[in-house]
């Protein structure tokens, strides 16, 4: 079923580029090949935006969590000091 479903995609991607090429959009051409080039790179290496997205977000939660530490505990020592 996944093997049909990347074969669809790719016929689908493959004949909006050729529609828009017929109609001299050149902007819309280029990108269904870029969609279609990311499809098959996520489709063959087994990378895909979800993972990218994910790996960003915990890093972006890892910094902002060490972030937030070091202004609590020097919040909380102003607060003391007081």
């Amino acid at each position: 079923m996944d093997n049909l479903m990347y074969m669809a995609s790719l016929v689908l991607v493959a004949s909006l580029a050729f529609a828009f090429y017929k109609t001299n959009n050149t902007l819309l051409m280029i990108l269904s090949i870029a969609v279609g080039g990311y499809i098959i790179f996520s489709h063959e290496t087994g990378h895909t935006a979800t993972e990218f997205k994910n790996s960003m977000v915990e890093s972006i939660d890892t910094s902002t969590g060490k972030f937030v530490g070091k202004y609590e505990s020097e919040n909380n020592s102003t607060n003391q000091r007081k």
